[in-house]
């Protein structure tokens, strides 16, 4: 999406912040995207765990003992009582290969889709922080453009207020106009309090994402033209979301790691076979039935066997949940792709229409201002009456805050939509922020 605008200078005594630092704030200090960044490193650690399941693992065991032995005389003949006291140490390194272990080959498949699966979360993680980034600046924005908007009409109530109270004091207006004018401007007295407190939730909302307090932000410009998506056409977008879109690629990660777990529960039906060594020395300087030390030093090497023959039915209702689990999967892949599908549809009519709409209220402002001027001048002359001018006020500052919000939902969902293909970066957000006056 393009957003082009004519260049325009703004100096400011305060340093305004743009998307792409708040953005860039939001990636150092949002608790979510950080949540995501752990789990991803936790994820990444599944593979080096698989892998050891098909390499040899080695032991060491050693003990020391040391025995104090009383040796009693019986009989008729009986020997001197004696005490005896040996020490026996041994160690013992094990060695033990897999050679044939089917549930080990399928866990370790299943490592590497685990991995391409924490990938994909925090991907999705990155993305959702970059439009909940837009999103929350993108609200501060509306909300200082509507109490702005609310105040500039309260103040030209006043204006309108004053100059009732004028011609009623001189006999060329009714009270009416006063009343009037009076009601319109209470109401946008409460009005300018509910815009005030809406900024300032807007604002503890975009804090909370970025952990910033800004002083002042930088507003969209006023000529910044709104171009459609490329490609502009929405099956195109709607296809290359069922494909790429982050959830669906977490669903496909974990629709073949269901798989896999099918076969590793069908695996434990079948027997495993293990390359097995061992070396050790045991050295005792005595024992129980002689005073005589010894250095014994045990080599041994072979294939284990170990065939399963009946666990009382667990291994085959393992292989049944699995097989279900599987199937859940499959389901739960089609909804991810047809979410993705109607996400992406739904972002990009809220461009297609937000660009007309945009358009419109251009027009419609244009509209409502001369409407605005023709009533205060049909005012002046008697020709119109208050209520008249009061209304195409609210109509000409009601089109404003329209269009303003208008713009903005376009931008965040053309980002939704970026996002909903799997293809929103960081590139995007400073093609953004180039609509932003600098």
């Amino acid at each position: 999406m393009t957003l082009a605008a004519a260049s325009v200078l703004l100096p400011s005594a305060v340093r305004a912040e743009d998307l792409l630092q708040v953005f860039r704030d939001a990636r150092s200090y949002d608790a979510q995207f950080g949540a995501a960044r752990f789990a991803l490193q936790a994820g990444l650690e599944k593979l080096p765990q698989g892998r050891a399941l098909i390499l040899p693992t080695l032991g060491l065991t050693s003990s020391f003992t040391r025995t104090n032995l009383d040796i009693e005389g019986r009989g008729n003949n009986p020997s001197p009582s004696t005490t005896r006291t040996f020490n026996t140490a041994t160690y013992q390194f094990t060695l033990s290969q897999p050679i044939y272990r089917p549930q080990n080959s399928a866990q370790y498949s299943q490592a590497e889709y685990q991995v391409r699966q924490a990938e994909a979360v925090f991907g999705q993680a990155a993305q959702d922080l970059a439009v909940r980034s837009a999103q929350a600046y993108f609200d501060v924005l509306s909300a200082q453009d509507t109490l702005a908007l609310v105040r500039a009409q309260k103040a030209a109530i006043s204006e309108q207020l004053a100059q009732a109270k004028r011609n009623f004091e001189v006999g060329t207006a009714t009270i009416t106009d006063t009343h009037e004018a009076q009601a319109r401007y209470d109401l946008s007295t409460a009005q300018e309090i509910s815009a005030q407190s809406d900024l300032e939730v807007k604002q503890r909302t975009l804090q909370q994402v970025t952990g910033k307090a800004y002083d002042k932000l930088r507003p969209l410009r006023s000529d910044v033209k709104l171009s459609p998506p490329n490609p502009n056409n929405m099956q195109s977008w709607v296809e290359i979301a069922e494909k790429q879109s982050f959830p669906v690629l977490i669903q496909e990660a974990a629709s073949e790691i269901a798989g896999l777990e099918v076969k590793r529960a069908r695996a434990a039906n079948y027997p495993t076979v293990d390359l097995v060594a061992s070396i050790g020395q045991t050295n005792q300087t005595g024992s129980n039935i002689s005073a005589t030390g010894s250095l014994l030093t045990p080599t041994a090497v072979g294939v284990q066997l170990a065939v399963p023959l009946y666990q009382g039915g667990a291994i085959n209702s393992r292989e049944r949940e699995a097989a279900a689990n599987f199937e859940k999967s499959k389901q739960d892949l089609e909804n991810a792709r047809r979410a993705s599908a109607l996400s992406s549809r739904q972002s990009y009519l809220g461009v297609i229409n937000g660009i007309a709409q945009v358009s419109a209220l251009e027009a419609a402002l244009v509209s409502s201002q001369s409407a605005l001027d023709s009533n205060k001048l049909g005012y002046e002359v008697g020709v119109r009456i208050n209520i008249d001018v009061l209304n195409a006020q609210q109509q000409l500052f009601s089109t404003r805050r329209d269009l303003a919000t208008a713009r903005y939902n376009t931008i965040t969902n053309y980002l939704k939509l970026k996002a909903a293909a799997g293809s929103l970066r960081e590139e995007d957000l400073a093609e953004v922020n180039k609509a932003l006056q600098f």
